[in-house]
């Protein structure tokens, strides 16, 4: 007689996806057929679609969130609060998130961003490019990757997979969306630098994708991985022309007007944030538009092989479709 072994499906718990990240990666996990585990910390819009449950757990009680997501391979810290909140809480979700994966002996992965190079960074950003931060959100965010380390050192296995800003995806809350095209209907972009400078994007729904590949060869990994998603790494003057070439094919502004062009008033964010923090915590990443950068891909490209990429043209208009049309 054969006897068959039945495989358990891979589970996954996503750490914040209620955010615009979580949710991309929630529905990335569950089409790559793993069991997803949704944390919510607001009731969800609505609801959850085949593959996906919420919880609720607090992150801020790793025991009761580990027993109410069960048996879990992975966790990805997803969360995030505005900027004006990372120096109370980007810590403290850190460590709830290492303590949740530790009571899981789940692998935990963590989306991490360029802010940690400062504006200093080369032009090429390699994995073990040295971390120079000058904004008080890239120490901020050192200071979480070395606690993610040193989680490592102490037995938890961490893969932190680094990217530039997002677009694309459900809801708002990115350059792109709330600086970039918030006048696209009426014909105009405002770009925050030089066109002529390189800057490192990522389309969401390919860095989603890339989580799940990466969580797949989560065998692979050395106890503490760091990769680099290359994304799309283009000028200003790239991802404006794709932006009216998209606005125009969705009707978004008519098809003989020319797309005015515009920037934006850093002198007038640096003075207004004397008195709204937001704009003093967006001010300080000005040199992020002035300083050409892009990632390279090669250790990501070596585990998981061909890198999710959706070209440049489609990505735009899949995203202002996203803004504009639902």
């Amino acid at each position: 007689m054969v006897l068959y072994r039945l495989q358990m499906p891979q589970s996954v718990l996503i750490i914040g996806a209620n955010g615009r990240l979580g949710r991309v990666l929630a529905s990335a996990f569950a089409d790559a057929g793993w069991q997803v585990a949704a944390h919510v910390r607001r009731e969800p819009a609505g609801h959850a679609r085949p593959g996906v449950r919420f919880v609720r757990a607090a992150l801020g009680d790793p025991a009761a969130l580990a027993e109410e997501a069960g048996r879990i391979d992975v966790v990805v810290h997803a969360a995030n609060v505005p900027y004006t909140r990372w120096r109370r809480d980007a810590m403290p979700m850190a460590q709830g998130a290492i303590g949740t994966a530790r009571r899981l002996s789940a692998v935990l992965m963590f989306p991490g961003n360029v802010y940690n190079f400062g504006v200093r960074m080369p032009a090429l950003l390699e994995e073990d490019t040295p971390q120079e931060p000058t904004a008080r959100k890239g120490h901020l965010r050192m200071e979480v990757e070395q606690v993610l380390r040193e989680a490592a050192r102490s037995g938890l296995r961490v893969a932190v997979l680094r990217a530039g800003d997002f677009f694309g995806g459900p809801g708002r809350g990115a350059w792109f969306d709330l600086m970039m095209v918030k006048s696209l209907r009426s014909g105009r972009v405002d770009y925050p630098g030089p066109t002529d400078v390189v800057h490192a994007w990522a389309y969401l729904p390919d860095l989603a994708r890339a989580f799940v590949m990466v969580a797949e060869r989560r065998a692979a990994l050395s106890q503490f991985e760091v990769l680099h998603f290359a994304g799309h790494a283009v000028t200003g003057a790239q991802m404006i022309e794709c932006i009216g070439a998209a606005a125009h094919k969705l009707g978004l502004i008519p098809p003989d007007a020319p797309l005015r062009v515009g920037g934006v008033p850093w002198p007038l964010l640096r003075a207004g944030g004397l008195f709204v923090p937001m704009l003093r915590e967006v001010a300080e990443l000005r040199y992020l538009w002035y300083v050409p950068h892009r990632l390279a891909g090669g250790r990501l490209a070596a585990l998981i092989g061909t890198i999710p990429h959706t070209s440049l043209e489609r990505a735009v208009e899949d995203a202002l479709r996203e803004l504009f049309q639902r």
